[in-house]
Protein backbone atom coordinates (compact mmCIF):
# COMPACT_ATOMS: atom_id res chain seq x y z
CA UNK A 1 0.00 0.00 0.00
CA UNK A 2 3.49 0.84 -0.79
CA UNK A 3 2.26 0.80 -1.92
CA UNK A 4 3.89 0.32 0.48
CA UNK A 5 8.13 3.58 -0.75
CA UNK A 6 11.36 4.33 -2.46
CA UNK A 7 10.12 4.27 -6.35
CA UNK A 8 11.40 4.12 -9.86
CA UNK A 9 13.03 7.25 -11.42
CA UNK A 10 10.61 9.52 -13.27
CA UNK A 11 11.59 8.33 -16.96
CA UNK A 12 9.88 6.83 -19.86
CA UNK A 13 10.92 3.66 -21.22
CA UNK A 14 11.16 3.41 -24.92
CA UNK A 15 14.00 1.01 -25.29
CA UNK A 16 15.81 1.86 -21.56
CA UNK A 17 13.64 2.86 -18.52
CA UNK A 18 15.93 3.60 -14.94
CA UNK A 19 14.59 2.14 -12.06
CA UNK A 20 12.27 -0.78 -9.61
CA UNK A 21 8.84 0.41 -9.77
CA UNK A 22 5.55 -0.84 -8.89
CA UNK A 23 3.77 -1.80 -11.87
CA UNK A 24 2.70 -5.24 -13.82
CA UNK A 25 3.51 -5.93 -17.58
CA UNK A 26 2.23 -7.74 -20.08
CA UNK A 27 4.01 -10.50 -22.71
CA UNK A 28 2.91 -10.92 -26.19
CA UNK A 29 4.66 -12.43 -28.17
CA UNK A 30 7.72 -14.97 -28.88
CA UNK A 31 10.48 -12.00 -28.72
CA UNK A 32 11.57 -9.66 -31.19
CA UNK A 33 8.58 -7.23 -31.33
CA UNK A 34 7.15 -5.22 -33.70
CA UNK A 35 8.76 -1.56 -33.26
CA UNK A 36 5.06 -0.10 -33.74
CA UNK A 37 3.37 -1.77 -30.94
CA UNK A 38 2.44 1.74 -29.47
CA UNK A 39 2.78 2.58 -25.80
CA UNK A 40 0.88 1.77 -22.80
CA UNK A 41 0.98 4.25 -20.08
CA UNK A 42 1.19 3.55 -16.40
CA UNK A 43 0.74 5.43 -12.98
CA UNK A 44 2.14 4.21 -10.46
CA UNK A 45 5.01 4.28 -7.23
CA UNK A 46 8.57 4.77 -8.48
CA UNK A 47 11.33 1.99 -7.66
CA UNK A 48 8.62 -0.77 -8.12
CA UNK A 49 9.30 -2.75 -10.70
CA UNK A 50 12.86 -3.86 -12.35
CA UNK A 51 14.34 -2.53 -15.44
CA UNK A 52 15.82 -5.31 -16.86
CA UNK A 53 11.82 -6.56 -16.73
CA UNK A 54 10.57 -3.50 -18.13
CA UNK A 55 13.08 -3.94 -21.41
CA UNK A 56 12.59 -7.53 -21.47
CA UNK A 57 8.83 -7.01 -22.19
CA UNK A 58 9.45 -3.97 -24.40
CA UNK A 59 12.47 -5.96 -26.30
CA UNK A 60 9.28 -9.23 -26.55
CA UNK A 61 6.35 -6.82 -27.63
CA UNK A 62 7.43 -3.48 -29.20
CA UNK A 63 5.40 -1.72 -26.49
CA UNK A 64 6.92 1.46 -25.26
CA UNK A 65 6.63 2.03 -21.66
CA UNK A 66 5.08 5.54 -20.48
CA UNK A 67 5.71 5.92 -16.19
CA UNK A 68 4.46 8.85 -14.31
CA UNK A 69 4.61 8.10 -10.78
CA UNK A 70 2.69 8.75 -7.54
CA UNK A 71 3.36 9.45 -3.76
CA UNK A 72 -0.06 8.26 -2.19
CA UNK A 73 -2.39 5.91 -2.82
CA UNK A 74 -4.88 9.08 -2.50
CA UNK A 75 -3.04 9.96 -5.51
CA UNK A 76 -3.79 7.14 -7.97
CA UNK A 77 -7.63 6.66 -6.63
CA UNK A 78 -7.88 10.44 -7.61
CA UNK A 79 -7.14 10.45 -10.98
CA UNK A 80 -8.96 7.12 -11.62
CA UNK A 81 -12.20 9.08 -10.68
CA UNK A 82 -11.13 12.26 -12.82
CA UNK A 83 -10.73 10.15 -15.76
CA UNK A 84 -7.42 8.76 -16.02
CA UNK A 85 -8.41 6.71 -19.05
CA UNK A 86 -7.42 10.06 -21.00
CA UNK A 87 -3.89 9.53 -19.41
CA UNK A 88 -2.83 6.12 -18.79
CA UNK A 89 -3.98 2.88 -19.34
CA UNK A 90 -3.05 1.19 -16.12
CA UNK A 91 -3.22 3.21 -12.61
CA UNK A 92 -2.03 1.01 -8.96
CA UNK A 93 -4.61 2.42 -5.97
CA UNK A 94 -5.13 0.08 -3.12
CA UNK A 95 -6.80 -2.46 -2.18
CA UNK A 96 -9.22 -0.25 0.08
CA UNK A 97 -9.88 1.65 -2.89
CA UNK A 98 -11.46 -1.00 -5.16
CA UNK A 99 -15.15 -1.29 -3.68
CA UNK A 100 -15.55 2.45 -4.39
CA UNK A 101 -14.29 2.14 -7.95
CA UNK A 102 -16.20 -0.94 -9.17
CA UNK A 103 -18.96 0.27 -8.13
CA UNK A 104 -18.65 3.87 -9.35
CA UNK A 105 -18.20 2.21 -12.85
CA UNK A 106 -14.48 4.08 -12.97
CA UNK A 107 -12.57 0.83 -14.03
CA UNK A 108 -12.73 -1.17 -17.58
CA UNK A 109 -13.10 -4.83 -17.32
CA UNK A 110 -9.93 -6.76 -17.98
CA UNK A 111 -10.55 -9.82 -20.63
CA UNK A 112 -8.83 -12.40 -19.04
CA UNK A 113 -8.48 -14.60 -22.30
CA UNK A 114 -5.17 -12.10 -22.47
CA UNK A 115 -3.97 -12.94 -19.51
CA UNK A 116 -3.86 -16.65 -18.57
CA UNK A 117 -0.98 -16.19 -16.59
CA UNK A 118 -3.55 -15.30 -13.97
CA UNK A 119 -3.54 -18.63 -12.33
CA UNK A 120 0.02 -18.23 -11.05
CA UNK A 121 -1.60 -16.45 -8.60
CA UNK A 122 -2.25 -17.52 -4.95
CA UNK A 123 -6.32 -18.58 -4.55
CA UNK A 124 -6.41 -16.08 -1.73
CA UNK A 125 -5.55 -12.85 -4.24
CA UNK A 126 -8.21 -14.45 -6.63
CA UNK A 127 -11.70 -14.30 -6.60
CA UNK A 128 -11.91 -11.83 -4.56
CA UNK A 129 -15.00 -10.22 -2.22
CA UNK A 130 -14.67 -6.91 -3.94
CA UNK A 131 -13.83 -8.84 -7.60
CA UNK A 132 -15.44 -12.22 -7.21
CA UNK A 133 -14.95 -13.00 -11.09
CA UNK A 134 -11.04 -11.16 -11.20
CA UNK A 135 -12.22 -8.47 -14.01
CA UNK A 136 -10.96 -5.58 -12.51
CA UNK A 137 -8.04 -6.04 -10.56
CA UNK A 138 -4.73 -7.69 -10.78
CA UNK A 139 -2.44 -7.49 -7.50
CA UNK A 140 0.75 -6.99 -8.50
CA UNK A 141 2.83 -6.86 -4.91
CA UNK A 142 2.01 -6.68 -1.18
CA UNK A 143 3.03 -4.68 1.67
CA UNK A 144 3.12 -5.65 5.13
CA UNK A 145 3.88 -1.83 7.56
CA UNK A 146 5.27 -2.14 10.57
CA UNK A 147 8.22 -1.28 13.08
CA UNK A 148 11.64 -1.52 12.27
CA UNK A 149 14.33 0.17 15.14
CA UNK A 150 17.93 0.59 15.60
CA UNK A 151 19.01 -1.35 18.97
CA UNK A 152 21.91 0.74 19.37
CA UNK A 153 20.13 3.89 18.99
CA UNK A 154 16.57 3.67 19.64
CA UNK A 155 15.86 4.59 23.53
CA UNK A 156 13.10 2.27 24.04
CA UNK A 157 12.06 -1.18 23.71
CA UNK A 158 8.62 -1.05 20.76
CA UNK A 159 6.27 -3.45 21.40
CA UNK A 160 3.05 -1.49 20.58
CA UNK A 161 2.23 1.53 18.75
CA UNK A 162 1.83 3.66 21.87
CA UNK A 163 5.58 3.43 22.63
CA UNK A 164 5.90 5.61 19.50
CA UNK A 165 4.52 8.15 21.16
CA UNK A 166 7.33 8.20 23.57
CA UNK A 167 8.66 11.72 24.27
CA UNK A 168 12.05 10.07 24.29
CA UNK A 169 11.63 9.70 20.59
CA UNK A 170 11.41 13.31 19.48
CA UNK A 171 12.34 13.66 15.91
CA UNK A 172 13.73 9.90 16.17
CA UNK A 173 11.02 8.17 13.38
CA UNK A 174 10.95 7.67 9.54
CA UNK A 175 7.56 7.71 8.59
CA UNK A 176 5.84 6.37 5.84
CA UNK A 177 2.62 8.63 4.76
CA UNK A 178 -0.79 8.87 3.85
CA UNK A 179 -3.68 8.94 5.90
CA UNK A 180 -4.74 4.73 5.30
CA UNK A 181 -1.36 4.10 6.87
CA UNK A 182 -1.63 6.04 9.85
CA UNK A 183 -4.92 6.50 10.90
CA UNK A 184 -5.73 2.50 10.95
CA UNK A 185 -2.41 2.83 14.15
CA UNK A 186 -3.92 4.93 15.64
CA UNK A 187 -7.41 3.86 15.88
CA UNK A 188 -5.71 0.09 17.17
CA UNK A 189 -3.72 1.76 19.60
CA UNK A 190 -7.29 3.32 20.91
CA UNK A 191 -8.78 0.02 20.47
CA UNK A 192 -10.81 0.94 17.66
CA UNK A 193 -11.54 -1.05 14.32
CA UNK A 194 -8.53 0.12 11.86
CA UNK A 195 -11.44 0.85 9.25
CA UNK A 196 -13.56 2.33 11.66
CA UNK A 197 -16.71 4.71 9.95
CA UNK A 198 -17.05 6.03 13.51
CA UNK A 199 -16.79 10.11 13.25
CA UNK A 200 -15.22 10.37 17.17
CA UNK A 201 -13.29 7.21 16.67
CA UNK A 202 -11.46 9.30 13.80
CA UNK A 203 -11.30 12.44 15.94
CA UNK A 204 -10.04 10.14 18.54
CA UNK A 205 -7.03 9.05 16.68
CA UNK A 206 -7.01 12.14 14.88
CA UNK A 207 -5.73 13.69 18.54
CA UNK A 208 -3.08 10.61 19.26
CA UNK A 209 -1.68 11.49 15.77
CA UNK A 210 -0.53 15.03 16.61
CA UNK A 211 0.87 13.46 19.49
CA UNK A 212 3.15 11.19 16.72
CA UNK A 213 4.00 14.01 14.43
CA UNK A 214 6.76 15.79 16.83
CA UNK A 215 8.11 12.00 16.84
CA UNK A 216 8.82 11.89 13.46
CA UNK A 217 11.55 12.86 11.52
CA UNK A 218 10.36 12.99 8.07
CA UNK A 219 7.68 12.03 6.72
CA UNK A 220 7.93 9.80 3.10
CA UNK A 221 6.69 7.42 1.22
CA UNK A 222 9.09 7.26 -1.30
CA UNK A 223 12.16 6.52 0.80
CA UNK A 224 11.89 6.66 4.56
CA UNK A 225 14.17 4.19 5.27
CA UNK A 226 17.32 5.97 4.03
CA UNK A 227 16.61 8.77 7.38
CA UNK A 228 17.33 4.79 9.34
CA UNK A 229 20.20 4.42 6.80
CA UNK A 230 21.79 7.48 7.64
CA UNK A 231 21.36 7.81 11.16
CA UNK A 232 18.77 10.64 10.94
CA UNK A 233 16.22 8.31 12.54
CA UNK A 234 16.43 5.31 14.79
CA UNK A 235 12.88 4.12 14.46
CA UNK A 236 10.70 3.29 11.00
CA UNK A 237 7.26 3.29 10.39
CA UNK A 238 8.01 1.66 6.59
CA UNK A 239 6.84 -0.94 4.31
CA UNK A 240 8.12 -3.94 4.22
CA UNK A 241 10.33 -3.10 1.12
CA UNK A 242 12.01 -0.20 2.64
CA UNK A 243 12.57 -2.17 5.54
CA UNK A 244 14.37 -4.82 3.22
CA UNK A 245 16.35 -1.99 2.21
CA UNK A 246 17.16 -0.72 5.35
CA UNK A 247 18.49 -4.74 6.44
CA UNK A 248 20.44 -4.88 3.20
CA UNK A 249 22.52 -1.51 3.85
CA UNK A 250 22.38 -1.88 7.94
CA UNK A 251 22.30 -5.62 8.37
CA UNK A 252 20.51 -7.03 11.17
CA UNK A 253 23.03 -6.60 14.31
CA UNK A 254 21.36 -4.10 15.30
CA UNK A 255 18.43 -3.29 13.51
CA UNK A 256 15.38 -5.57 14.06
CA UNK A 257 11.64 -5.89 13.58
CA UNK A 258 9.86 -4.63 16.14
CA UNK A 259 7.83 -7.70 17.87
CA UNK A 260 4.32 -5.64 17.71
CA UNK A 261 1.43 -7.43 19.74
CA UNK A 262 -0.91 -4.93 17.40
CA UNK A 263 -1.81 -6.08 14.28
CA UNK A 264 0.43 -4.93 11.75
CA UNK A 265 -1.66 -4.06 8.41
CA UNK A 266 -0.95 -5.64 4.92
CA UNK A 267 -1.53 -4.03 1.67
CA UNK A 268 -1.97 -5.57 -1.63
CA UNK A 269 -0.88 -3.04 -4.29
CA UNK A 270 -3.36 -3.22 -7.21
CA UNK A 271 -3.00 -2.88 -11.28
CA UNK A 272 -6.46 -1.91 -12.85
CA UNK A 273 -7.13 -0.20 -16.01
CA UNK A 274 -9.13 2.98 -15.94
CA UNK A 275 -12.43 3.44 -18.11
CA UNK A 276 -11.25 4.84 -21.63
CA UNK A 277 -8.14 3.52 -21.78
CA UNK A 278 -6.36 4.11 -24.90
CA UNK A 279 -4.25 0.91 -24.90
CA UNK A 280 -6.56 -1.64 -23.24
CA UNK A 281 -4.84 -4.55 -24.97
CA UNK A 282 -1.21 -3.17 -24.28
CA UNK A 283 -2.10 -2.70 -21.29
CA UNK A 284 -3.66 -6.90 -20.71
CA UNK A 285 -0.53 -7.43 -22.32
CA UNK A 286 1.65 -6.13 -19.80
CA UNK A 287 -0.69 -7.66 -16.57
CA UNK A 288 0.20 -11.20 -18.68
CA UNK A 289 3.95 -10.82 -18.94
CA UNK A 290 4.27 -9.36 -15.43
CA UNK A 291 2.79 -12.47 -14.33
CA UNK A 292 4.81 -14.79 -15.65
CA UNK A 293 6.55 -16.95 -12.98
CA UNK A 294 9.34 -16.33 -14.42
CA UNK A 295 9.06 -12.62 -14.97
CA UNK A 296 7.96 -11.66 -11.84
CA UNK A 297 11.10 -13.80 -10.47
CA UNK A 298 13.72 -12.00 -12.28
CA UNK A 299 11.48 -8.66 -11.05
CA UNK A 300 11.89 -9.66 -7.33
CA UNK A 301 15.67 -10.75 -8.01
CA UNK A 302 16.49 -8.07 -9.63
CA UNK A 303 14.88 -5.28 -7.14
CA UNK A 304 16.98 -7.39 -3.87
CA UNK A 305 20.47 -7.66 -5.88
CA UNK A 306 19.94 -3.71 -7.16
CA UNK A 307 18.52 -1.61 -4.48
CA UNK A 308 18.15 -4.42 -1.74
CA UNK A 309 13.85 -4.09 -1.63
CA UNK A 310 12.32 -7.09 -1.35
CA UNK A 311 8.28 -7.16 -1.00
CA UNK A 312 5.69 -9.88 0.05
CA UNK A 313 4.00 -11.24 -3.64
CA UNK A 314 1.15 -12.71 -4.56
CA UNK A 315 2.37 -14.75 -7.38
CA UNK A 316 2.84 -18.01 -5.76
CA UNK A 317 4.51 -19.63 -8.94
CA UNK A 318 7.82 -16.92 -8.88
CA UNK A 319 7.66 -17.17 -5.23
CA UNK A 320 8.90 -20.79 -5.49
CA UNK A 321 11.72 -19.69 -8.20
CA UNK A 322 12.91 -17.97 -5.25
CA UNK A 323 16.18 -18.28 -3.59
CA UNK A 324 16.55 -18.16 0.56
CA UNK A 325 18.17 -14.66 0.36
CA UNK A 326 14.07 -13.96 -0.65
CA UNK A 327 12.38 -16.24 1.52
CA UNK A 328 14.37 -16.00 4.80
CA UNK A 329 15.34 -12.01 4.66
CA UNK A 330 14.53 -10.37 8.07
CA UNK A 331 12.28 -8.11 6.33
CA UNK A 332 10.28 -10.57 4.67
CA UNK A 333 10.54 -13.72 7.62
CA UNK A 334 8.96 -11.69 10.29
CA UNK A 335 7.25 -13.41 13.32
CA UNK A 336 4.38 -15.84 12.64
CA UNK A 337 2.08 -14.61 14.91
CA UNK A 338 3.12 -10.53 12.99
CA UNK A 339 2.12 -11.97 9.98
CA UNK A 340 -1.20 -14.04 11.24
CA UNK A 341 -2.02 -10.82 12.94
CA UNK A 342 -3.01 -8.60 10.60
CA UNK A 343 -5.25 -6.24 9.34
CA UNK A 344 -6.38 -4.92 6.05
CA UNK A 345 -7.81 -1.57 4.14
CA UNK A 346 -11.29 -1.88 3.37
CA UNK A 347 -13.05 0.43 1.58
CA UNK A 348 -14.86 3.30 4.30
CA UNK A 349 -17.16 4.49 2.04
CA UNK A 350 -18.67 8.30 3.11
CA UNK A 351 -16.44 8.11 6.02
CA UNK A 352 -13.41 8.65 3.47
CA UNK A 353 -14.33 12.96 3.80
CA UNK A 354 -14.38 12.64 7.69
CA UNK A 355 -10.50 10.86 6.94
CA UNK A 356 -9.90 13.89 4.48
CA UNK A 357 -11.04 16.57 6.92
CA UNK A 358 -8.79 15.27 9.62
CA UNK A 359 -5.99 14.46 7.54
CA UNK A 360 -5.81 17.70 5.96
CA UNK A 361 -5.90 19.12 9.09
CA UNK A 362 -3.04 17.10 10.67
CA UNK A 363 -0.71 18.01 7.46
CA UNK A 364 -1.66 21.58 7.54
CA UNK A 365 -0.45 21.33 11.33
CA UNK A 366 2.80 20.51 9.77
CA UNK A 367 3.26 23.84 8.30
Amino acid sequence: MKHMKKWIMAAVCTAMIAGIGLGLSACGGSGGGDESAGDVNIYMWSDYIAQDVVDKFTEETGINVNFSYMSTSEEAAAKITSGGGDEYDLVMPCDADMTSLIDGGYLEEINLENVPNLDNLGDAYKNRVFDPDNKYAIPYLMNYVYVVYDKSKCPIEITKYEDLLDPQLKGQIASVTGQRNLFPIALVSLGYDPNSTDDKEIEEAYEWLKKYVPNVAGFDSDSAETMLINGAASVGFLFDGQASKAFSEMGDENLMVADLKDPIQLGVDELVIPKGAKNKENAEKFLNFILDADNMALNLQTMMEQDGQGYACPNEAAVAKMPEEYTKSPALNIPKHMKENYFLQLDVGEAAKTYDKYWTMLMSDQE
